[in-house]
């Protein structure tokens, strides 16, 4: 899903985990096929500032604010995955 796609269809997880996937490859400077789901964030090498502007990106993103704790509460690919679809599941 680009950032250019239309914001009101319905956002799946695999879009969401994709784009989670590409944006912490981004930040890394790796492939997103090189990022696991389901290791931590912090184990992957993502600091507090990489994961307070993913935070930003998120709210940009998916037009949702979220708390700047965010990647601390919901820690890999996965477990961020599964959160802002609930989230954006509510809407």
């Amino acid at each position: 899903m680009t950032d250019t796609a239309d914001r009101t269809a319905p956002v799946t997880a695999e879009d969401i985990r994709d784009w989670l996937a590409d944006r912490v490859a981004f930040y890394l400077e790796v492939s997103a096929d090189s990022i696991p789901p389901d290791v931590k964030f912090v184990e992957m090498g993502l600091d507090s500032v990489y994961a307070m502007t993913m935070c930003g990106d998120i709210e940009d993103r998916f037009e949702l604010e979220v708390e700047p704790t965010i990647a601390w509460d919901h820690p890999t690919v996965a477990a961020l995955t599964a959160h802002l679809h609930d989230l954006l599941g509510r809407r």
